[in-house]
């Protein structure tokens, strides 16, 4: 394995290796993209529909790309492993996009250079990183990559820890516990453990009603809180904290019995110091739980890439220009996405998406020698309490003081929605997972 300064010094062996040309004076600027999830591709599209001239290389290390938005369907049996695969043809076959797929294991930032595990060295005029996120297991003592591949999943990055929650899921014992311990801030996707939540306590209404499921939180609120507490309570009888109960609906009454569902927020003891590997036992500020099923999301950083690279600072994020999303530890290198600090704009892939477009303009007009445009970005997530019943946040960003601010004003479902209003919410999150995948990789 390389080192940081190895892997950014590598470029002592680029002499040798197979190289695609700098950009020579016929040709068109080059700009090379890695990692193809949301940001990636979306970047690589967006590039060539502002400017079809220019060539454009994705490096990415997987053929197929398993999407993260909508995997929690997966634990509960509402889509399949199958049904996350998404394929890059039409990114080549519609918009010439090239594409790699390899590992980079160097980086010479002062030639513009990265090099792949195949040997190939690939020379870029701007270069766009999506790094996505890294999993810090080893943040919770007991917990480890070893103990999430078998016995506790994340499945927070969709793979094989999804597909063992499902069966861990289906296989727990009649009156079991499901234990989800969320993540402190900042995280990818902020309504997500709270709707895998929601879903797997709709799943066991069904399938094993004497089941309850367990919120461990280091946190006293979340996105979309108050709608998603709502939803709970009107569907599983989930009793809402009085400091949430303001702004309810005058019908909404607690009934102080126990409910399927409960949330231990961090006011309440619900941060967690250490896990029994064993036993899966949790430890937590109020107390401790034996889980039946243990799913661990824990906190969150860049991707290891972002970090080998250098775009990193002692956040564990990677610091940039807000206007371009430019790297501000490299020049002609851009870090969108997940593991770019950008302020009040949520880790979503709408984010990366909406940071991918307004870069992608931004570097294509840096090429062409203009100033990039003001930018706006947006976001958008939608989330379910059930199946039938749907909730988002909507979000509108600008800069200010050299900031991301927001600008928009009620940003969540309100509370006081019709029964109709909340059925369509769960059907335009279904027809945004198929429309938002189109944008990004069709």
């Amino acid at each position: 394995m390389l080192n940081r300064r190895d892997f950014i010094k590598a470029g002592a062996a680029l002499a040798c290796a197979a190289a695609l040309p700098a950009r020579a004076a016929d040709t068109a600027a080059h700009v090379v993209i890695i990692g193809g999830g949301v940001g990636g591709a979306t970047a690589a599209k967006y590039l060539k529909l502002a400017n079809p001239k220019l060539r454009v290389t994705v490096i990415e290390a997987n053929r197929v790309y398993v999407r993260g938005y909508g995997s929690s369907e997966v634990v509960t049996g509402h889509a399949t492993m199958a049904d996350l695969n998404v394929s890059y043809d039409a990114l080549h076959q519609r918009y010439g996009i090239h594409f790699i797929f390899d590992t980079v294991v160097g980086f010479d930032p002062d030639k513009r250079q990265v090099r792949t595990a195949g040997r190939q060295t690939i020379a870029y005029d701007k270069l766009i990183v999506s790094p996505g996120i890294s999993l810090q297991y080893s943040a919770i003592p007991g917990y480890s990559a070893a103990l999430a591949e078998t016995r506790a999943p994340s499945g927070w990055i969709p793979g094989t820890q999804t597909a063992l929650l499902a069966q861990q899921l289906k296989a727990m014992r009649q009156g079991g516990t499901f234990v989800l311990i969320a993540p402190p801030k900042p995280y990818r996707c902020p309504p997500g453990p709270y709707e895998r939540a929601a879903l797997v306590t709709e799943w066991m209404r069904k399938h094993n009603p004497t089941g309850k499921l367990v919120i461990l939180d280091p946190k006293d609120d979340f996105v979309t809180d108050a709608s998603m507490q709502l939803g709970w309570h009107r569907l599983y009888g989930y009793n809402i904290p009085a400091d949430f109960m303001k702004g309810m609906p005058a019908d909404v009454k607690n009934s102080g019995k126990p409910a399927p569902i409960e949330w231990v927020r961090a006011r309440d003891g619900g941060t967690v110091s250490k896990i029994d590997p064993k036993s899966l036992t949790v430890t937590f500020a109020g107390g401790s739980i034996k889980a039946d099923v243990l799913n661990v999301i824990p906190p969150m950083k860049a991707g290891k890439l972002a970090f080998d690279m250098g775009l990193v600072d002692a956040s564990g994020w990677c610091p940039i220009e807000r206007r371009t999303f430019a790297s501000s530890l490299h020049p002609d290198v851009f870090v969108i996405g997940d593991a770019s600090i950008a302020d009040v704009m949520p880790k979503s892939g709408y984010s990366a998406n909406n940071q991918a477009k307004i870069t992608a303009f931004a570097v294509a007009n840096l090429l062409a020698g203009r100033a990039p445009d003001e930018p706006k970005w947006k976001n958008v997530c939608y989330a379910l309490a059930g199946s039938d019943y749907g909730l988002f946040v909507a979000d509108v960003f600008r800069l200010k003081d050299n900031k991301i601010v927001q600008i928009s004003g009620h940003r969540y479902m309100s509370l006081d929605a019709t029964p109709t209003q909340i059925r369509l919410g769960a059907a335009y999150q279904q027809a945004w997972l198929k429309t938002f995948t189109e944008d990004c990789f069709a």
